[in-house]
């Protein structure tokens, strides 16, 4: 599998992950609990890599994680400023 970036991240959703979880007042170790209660094995870590982009983020996680967060994915995917 060929690995892409883009703009230097491998996902454009990172930093919008990062704002809707310190705004919900959730570390990144609760998000990775709250991920594996709806299936989606993740480790803080990896919590971590999404949000500083060098983890690529599956459909499905982008899914629960708007889910959790309480935002549209579409929020989640959008680079303009907040």
């Amino acid at each position: 599998m060929k690995i892409y970036s883009y703009n230097g991240r491998k996902n454009l959703c990172g930093s919008r992950v990062r704002t809707a979880r310190t705004k919900k007042h959730i570390t990144q170790e609760e998000l990775a609990a709250r991920l594996q209660v709806e299936g989606v094995t993740l480790e803080r870590d990896c919590v971590s890599r999404i949000e500083i982009g060098t983890r690529f983020v599956a459909d499905y996680e982008l899914k629960v994680l708007s889910k959790i967060l309480g935002v549209t994915v579409d929020w989640l995917l959008d680079e303009s400023e907040e």
